[in-house]
């Protein structure tokens, strides 16, 4: 892998290939540095930002709620 900066003088840029990706497929991406510093950072969400997302019929809801119930319960048995 060949990592390297640059500093374009104008838009025609030319690379030197290594012999050892000739014939191979290669990835190129080109972007400018401080765009990525400008990037906003991912939303932090709260649990309060999930409040009736679900969107369960009574039933699922039901369901749901002993799926809970029997998972919590498994901490209070003996092993």
């Amino acid at each position: 892998m060949i990592r390297t900066l640059i500093t374009p003088e104008n838009q025609d840029v030319s690379i030197h290939i290594p012999e050892t990706y000739i014939g191979r497929p290669v990835e190129i991406l080109m972007y400018a540095v401080d765009e990525l510093n400008k990037q906003d950072s991912p939303k932090k969400n709260k649990p309060s930002d999930f409040r009736g997302k679900l969107n369960l019929t009574e039933e699922q809801y039901e369901d749901f709620q002993l799926h809970l119930r029997n998972i919590r319960n498994e901490w209070d048995r003996d092993i």
